[in-house]
């Protein structure tokens, strides 16, 4: 009996949703993108340059089956409803498994949910639609102008440079994270210096002479303020203010990321990796669900039914007097505000109670999740500040107190959000306060901080770089490309690092710039608004780049590599260290005419035991440079993990024990230790 076929991207995605949709439905998964551009044609681009920019589209290695058994699937449904992610990005995968699997225009909808819970996902069905073709296009365009700009950039730094790769965000992030490391390099340190009146319950500190600002500058200035003072304050104003302390708004991508790098110490890969796992779905006692709402999203926007629900549990719960109003925001450029910000799909459902069926990473990011939701919509919480100034032969010293009125929001929100009262002592107008006692002390300005992933995050997201949803990735890859390290979680650009970002400077800075990235992410919105044809883009583009590499590879030095002080047994020429694919070797300085290629010695460090086969475990890498555990005993044995083997057998299954983010598990089942 033929049946409703409904097509999603993750397979975890796809059992959630064919429990809430009965058996007139099957739900599949594409396993994410079926196809991507071919590495044909011109530079290997897979776009027809001469031909309006036309993309050539492949399937991606390993997919042929999935596509298979997709076609088989959609000749016998009913109706397919393409029910893929509600950004760009699932957009395009929509339309990529629409014209793959000749899906007939007659007989398919787009459906889209911002949530995976039983109403929202049926609910979606009475709001299908048509693929959004100017998304597709925006997105498809985004894709070639990543696959021109990298693939060139690429292979100019390959052949001219020890650099692996650049692109178009991420020579950017680069650039910011070299620029930082130029401006503490030049930055000189300038001395100053703090006066505090030391009395028994606080202490005052020296803010102005008369009535201007006063800077301090060496110890000479400090003994002149400190032989014109007296051991008598005079206490000339007191000032008390009630201020509102209002709530931050709910999480978008960008600031979800931060928090879990700044809060729950997870890296922005990570908490993206975990949100997903939220998002998709977790088996509770009675239902599996999705806990919260989509992960990749620029809006603090959040549905009214959501608002209603949390104001009845606020009141409920802390009282009326604790329900808040909603926040607006005042971003209006490149907000994709098609669907929500990131929120608990339920607020009835807290943290606490679905704690036994969360891992810790999880119920971390879910609570740091819920209770930004939460105290979102909850009342400001109110302070009296008190400033209390003194004044002492025209030096003027401040005391400042705060005293917590109302607690607001961070009833729910004080383990994320410090707030500590300082209570002063009760001081009257015109009373005299006396001490001898000062406390000078010398400083000296420091240079600017090195970014962090969370900070780095922040200022790309500020200047309209890239998407948010592709921020870990970018990190990653100029970590992965040896492009920068981090020291103490702080970004340090290396040397191969410099030389890649001075070379694109030299060349490219009209290109490889933080106005001309942001100006391209507002044209690349434009295009999914139909105010710019996204191939005149393509066109204006590629017009100004290309002429702009040739001159680079005809012009750029070229780095000679270094050279070991070894002789090539072969020709006699110098023994030269070169970046492969796969990392370092070393190879004749003659090449081509001397192709000799120096072979390492292996080193196989041994992990485990086997628990097979009693031979060892070994650290190896695959072609690709990526480390795995494999037995020393291949072929005969072929055990092998991606994760660190630690030779102990499951207690439930037997297999390999396993350590992975310091957790110890089963390598074959769901055992966790």
């Amino acid at each position: 009996m033929s049946k409703n076929l409904v097509i999603v991207e993750s397979p975890a995605k796809s059992k959630t949703i064919e429990k809430y949709l009965g058996s007139d439905f099957k739900v599949v998964s594409s396993k994410g993108h079926i196809r991507d551009l071919a590495t044909s044609g011109k530079y290997g681009f897979g776009v027809d340059i001469d031909n309006g920019f036309t993309p050539k589209y492949v399937a991606i290695r390993g997919k042929k089956k999935d596509i298979t058994a997709l076609k088989n699937d959609v000749k016998k449904a009913n109706k397919v409803y393409l029910a893929t992610d509600p950004d760009r990005e699932g957009e395009a995968i929509s339309w990529h498994l629409k014209d793959e699997l000749g899906i007939d225009e007659n007989n398919y909808e787009r459906i889209v949910f911002n949530e995976i819970t039983k109403n929202a996902v049926i609910d979606s069905f009475n709001h299908a639609r048509k693929i959004d073709d100017l998304m597709v296009r925006s997105q498809e365009t985004r894709r070639i102008l990543d696959r021109i700009i990298g693939f060139r950039l690429s292979k100019l730094m390959q052949s001219k440079t020890g650099g692996k790769s650049a692109g178009r965000v991420q020579s950017v992030a680069l650039k910011l994270i070299v620029d930082k490391e130029n401006e503490i390099n030049n930055f000189k340190s300038e001395e100053y210096w703090t006066i505090d009146a030391i009395f028994n319950d606080f202490n005052a500190s020296l803010f102005k002479y008369k009535n201007d600002k006063i800077k301090i500058s060496n110890e000479e200035e400090v003994n002149k303020i400190e032989n014109e003072l007296s051991n008598e304050y005079k206490v000339e104003s007191i000032e008390e203010k009630e201020k509102n302390k209002q709530s931050k708004p709910p999480f978008i991508t960008s600031t979800l990321q931060q928090d879990a790098i700044n809060k729950l110490n997870f890296s922005s890969k990570k908490t993206m990796s975990v949100a997903q796992k939220l998002y998709e779905g977790i088996s509770l006692k009675d239902e599996t669900v999705g806990l919260i709402t989509y992960m990749r999203t620029d809006s603090i926007r959040l549905s009214n039914e959501f608002i209603d629900s949390t104001n009845n549990y606020i009141k409920d719960n802390y009282g009326k007097e604790y329900v808040g109003s909603v926040k607006k925001s005042k971003k209006t450029e490149n907000v994709q505000d098609a669907h929500e910000a990131i929120r608990p799909s339920s607020i009835n459902r807290t943290p606490e109670s679905i704690k036994d069926y969360l891992t810790d990473d999880e119920y971390k990011l879910y609570s740091l999740i819920y209770f930004r939701a939460l105290a979102s919509l909850m009342a400001p919480s109110k302070v009296k500040s008190t400033s209390i100034v003194l004044e002492n032969n025209n030096y003027k010293f401040k005391i400042n107190g705060q005293v917590t009125l109302f607690d607001g929001y961070l009833k729910v929100y004080k383990d994320y959000e410090k707030s500590e009262d300082n209570k002063l002592p009760d001081i009257k107008d015109d009373s005299i306060l006396k001490t001898d006692k000062l406390d000078k002390k010398q400083h000296f300005t420091e240079p600017p901080a090195r970014y962090s992933e969370s900070s780095l995050i922040k200022e790309m997201e500020s200047l309209g770089i890239g998407r948010p949803s592709t921020y870990a990735q970018t990190i990653s890859t100029i970590i992965d490309r040896g492009y920068v390290k981090l020291v103490q979680k702080k970004f340090i650009p290396t040397e191969i690092g410099i030389e890649t970002n001075n070379k694109l400077q030299e060349y490219f800075s009209n290109l490889i710039n933080v106005k001309y990235t942001a100006k391209m992410e507002e044209d690349l919105d434009s295009i999914s608004n139909g105010s710019i044809v996204w191939n005149e883009l393509l066109k204006k583009f590629y017009k100004e780049f290309e002429p702009m590499v040739e001159n680079a590879f005809e012009n750029m030095e070229k780095k000679e590599p270094e050279k070991t002080g070894e002789k090539c047994p072969e020709c006699n020429s110098d023994l030269v260290i070169r970046n492969g694919k796969y990392g370092k070797f070393v190879s004749c300085s003659n090449y081509p005419n001397c192709k000799y290629i120096k072979k390492e010695a292996k080193q196989n460090v041994e992990v485990c035991d086997c628990i097979k086969c009693g031979q060892k475990i070994v650290e190896r890498k695959t072609k690709k440079g990526k480390i795995f555990y494999g037995c020393s005993n291949f072929p005969k044995c072929k055990e092998a993990f991606w994760d660190l083997p630690i030779g102990e057998k499951c207690p439930e299954c037997n297999n390999m024990l396993v350590k992975k983010d310091d957790k110890i598990k089963c390598s074959a089942c769901d055992y966790e230790k």
